[in-house]
């Protein structure tokens, strides 16, 4: 699907602003996810603008008459219902969701206890709060989850901070270095098997489940630098999976998405777990990459949705958690 198919009139988008930078870790990958969002939306004549809110105050949104935001910015401050939240005080629709769902897809820990509640297959974890950090409880975690296992700061991206922890020797150290990102720490069951992910996009009854993309990393480490930098990684997409296992992966996602109240747009990962090819939920990212090796636009491509179609269709979305004030943004921009 091309822009001209997808039949949007920009001109009553407005004035919109794309958020890119920002002050987390992942500041390096927002600019880049950005910088092709931009370049999309004015190649579809979207009068777009790049805005930096580390450079720039939010409260400059509605002073220089942005109409809507599209959510470029990763992580901290960005997809973790803090900016969300501001822009709803400004009554400035923005894409992605709103500011409940934006801070339980953005805590792993919180994640897993809604998923787990409503009978979603995840990982086993434990959660190492900053009380909980010593060596003597450290050491008892692969009792509990086996060895080897995932370690991880609960609120960040990119696999920023996380290790795979072979022996007990190896806890210590990887707990140290995910509480560097996050004070509390996510050690989580190592799932052997296939990583995949899988896109949706809309809300509610109308969201649509976007192809499976396999995922074949280089010694199965999908870290930030492979993520990123090299072109080492392999992906499928179409999967190459069983017809079958991509329906019930496609199912689980879309169930776990409305289950946080997703909107927008958003994708999951997974792990398929060998032995039985049960699929485990990892996490919901709820303001994806938008880079050239990012995995939502390859998806989009094989279901025949170019780059540019996709940005404006997301930006199309747009919306804030109370229709009331979007409206009257609308009105008085």
């Amino acid at each position: 699907m091309t822009v001209s198919e997808l039949n949007i009139d920009v001109k009553p988008l407005g004035k919109v602003a794309v958020l890119m930078g920002g002050d987390s870790a992942e500041r390096e990958v927002s600019l880049m996810s950005g910088s092709g969002v931009l370049q999309a939306l004015r190649s579809s004549g979207v009068d777009a603008h790049a805005f930096d809110p580390a450079q720039n105050q939010l409260s400059d949104l509605k002073r220089d008459g942005y109409a809507r935001c599209f959510i470029a910015l990763h992580g901290r401050h960005g997809e973790d219902g803090t900016v969300q939240g501001a822009l709803e005080l400004l009554g400035i629709p923005y894409t992605g969701p709103g500011v409940m769902a934006s801070a339980i897809a953005m805590d792993k820990v919180m994640t897993k206890r809604v998923w787990t509640a409503e009978g979603l297959p995840t990982p086993r974890y434990v959660w190492l709060a900053p009380d909980r950090q010593q060596r003597e409880v450290v050491r008892t975690v692969p009792d509990e989850l086996g060895l080897p296992l995932i370690v991880k700061p609960p609120r960040e991206g990119s696999s920023i901070g996380v290790t795979k922890v072979r022996g007990y020797s190896d806890m210590q150290e990887a707990v140290l270095l995910s509480a560097r990102y996050d004070p509390d720490v996510l050690c989580e069951e190592f799932i052997d098997g296939e990583e995949v992910t899988c896109p949706v996009l809309g809300q509610g009854a109308d969201a649509v489940v976007l192809p499976v993309i396999r995922i074949a990393a280089p010694d199965g480490a999908y870290d930030y630098q492979n993520k990123y930098f090299t072109d080492d990684v392999k992906y499928q997409c179409p999967s190459g999976l069983p017809e079958a296992e991509e329906r019930e992966i496609q199912r689980i996602v879309l169930e776990a998405y409305r289950t946080l109240g997703c909107r927008g747009w958003g994708r999951a990962d997974l792990m398929i777990r060998a032995s039985d090819r049960k699929p485990f939920l990892l996490e919901m990212n709820t303001s994806p990459g938008m880079t050239g090796h990012s995995l939502v636009p390859m998806s989009a491509r094989a279901a025949g949705i170019s780059y540019e179609a996709l940005c404006l269709r997301i930006l199309a979305d747009a919306a804030l958690d109370t229709p009331a004030r979007a409206a009257q943004g609308a009105a008085h921009p």
